[in-house]
């Protein structure tokens, strides 16, 4: 009887009935494409926030104190300790080597260049891995270097970035370039002491700052041309990390400090600090240093970002539960002399309380079923609009939609439930 009457309300009032399920359907698909975008964003937003460059720069610990304390960069003529290029690709190898995306060593030097400056004038001169393809100890592959790292550079339009093999050519910054005549096409000798070596401007380059003002070849080539084989000045990496909290600060002024289980959590959360502590056990006296700008500016805009989906969800909710609220007490309001009758036949509040929340969870549970899936749908387009590609489906959202459709449905209910209670037989079966 109970089911039976449930289905004939269901039918009769079909129309009400189809507008809390569209409701329902509305607010979990806003609520599951919101929550599914919002855990699968924090790789793609920093992804997207690689465009700042490297967030963490690996130095020789003297180098490194040198800088800190003085402000002087690394490199000949300020230490005579450098980093092993053979280090460098063991930042892959760390425990969250998986989140290191972009990495790429450099050499710094000043050499004279003839024809380019005052006589006997000296011109920064950068070498790095501009394009490299490195087999991992592994045996994994990975193609890196500077021009991930410097998707910013503009190249000249005839010009093109250099090659793995490209160590007879440079590439010379538009403010070096355009105040000494220098052109694509060009050969130019570079000296450093009694070492000379002539090479082909392969590109010119605006980096925006400083950089435009710099020669930059291939590793091997600045290594000879300095007289520096396997040496290297410093290692730009750029890492996908988490936004850091309590914990993380705490741990970046002394891990050693941190209890054995709070430094499992942190040596196993993909903190800036915590990469940085796993490079240093890799990388032979280097000292891993975040760069604090690009590292908190991706923190700061992953957590107003995850702040606002979180806010858009919980604002669907309270729309969807108001929404209902008027749906359910409409449909109680019209079915009051049918209410009333059961309640003049013996039926306790309890028992038509439950009847009115069978049918709304019923019919709140179908609605939920389409919204998710439409909601699923929804994250793609956001993910592929946004971001170009598409937003991982977090099977978790499945428990948290239910607890939320289920409140929603209970607190819209509450107004038509106090109106069941103050339902008096006599009245509404005489047409009062």
């Amino acid at each position: 009887m109970f089911w039976r009457m449930i289905r004939r309300t269901i039918v009769r009032q079909k129309s009400k009935m189809l507008m809390i399920a569209f409701t329902v359907t509305l607010g979990v698909s806003l609520s599951t494409a919101m929550m599914n975008v919002m855990l699968g964003i924090g790789d793609k937003v920093n992804r997207e926030l690689k465009v700042y460059g490297a967030n963490i720069v690996v130095r020789h610990k003297e180098a490194a104190l040198m800088n800190d304390l003085y402000g002087l960069s690394e490199g000949a003529g300020v230490t005579d300790k450098f980093l092993r290029e053979e280090d460098v690709l063991k930042v892959k190898t760390i425990f969250w080597g998986f989140n290191i995306v972009d990495f790429a060593p450099f050499l710094e030097g000043s050499v004279r260049v003839d024809g380019v400056g005052p006589e006997g004038a000296e011109v920064p001169l950068v070498g790095s891995w501009v394009q490299k393809h490195a087999v991992l100890p592994t045996g994994e592959t990975l193609d890196t270097g500077l021009r991930p790292l410097r998707n910013w550079w503009q190249i000249d339009l005839k010009g093109e970035w250099l090659g793995e093999e490209d160590d007879g050519f440079v590439m010379v910054g538009s403010l070096l370039a355009g105040r000494n005549d220098v052109s694509l096409g060009d050969t130019l000798t570079l000296r450093h002491g009694d070492r000379a070596r002539e090479v082909v401007v392969k590109g010119i380059y605006t980096d925006g700052g400083t950089g435009d003002e710099q020669v930059v070849g291939t590793l091997r080539m600045v290594q000879e041309l300095l007289g520096l084989p396997e040496k290297i000045s410093r290692m730009e990496v750029s890492a996908i990390t988490t936004p850091d909290n309590e914990l993380a600060r705490r741990a970046a002024q002394d891990p050693q400090s941190l209890n054995p289980t709070d430094y499992e959590t942190w040596y196993c959360t993909a903190y800036v600090s915590a990469i940085c502590h796993q490079i240093q056990e890799v990388v032979r006296d280097g000292v891993a240093k975040p760069v604090r700008q690009v590292a908190e500016s991706e923190g700061t805009i992953l957590n107003k970002t995850t702040f606002l989906m979180t806010l858009i969800t919980i604002l669907s909710a309270i729309g969807s539960a108001l929404a209902i609220s008027n749906l359910i007490t409409a449909s109680v309001i019209e079915r009051s002399q049918e209410l009333g009758l059961l309640k003049a036949l013996g039926a306790l509040n309890a028992q038509i309380i439950l009847f009115v929340l069978t049918e709304v969870m019923l019919i709140g549970f179908a609605g939920g079923v389409a919204g998710y899936f439409l909601g699923i749908g929804f994250a793609q387009v956001i993910g592929r609009t946004v971001f170009g590609s598409g937003i991982e489906i977090a099977q978790m959202v499945i428990p948290i939609v239910s607890a939320i459709l289920f409140f929603v449905v209970l607190f819209g209910s509450v107004p038509a439930i106090r109106y069941l209670l103050k339902l008096k037989p006599t009245e509404v079966l005489h047409g009062k």
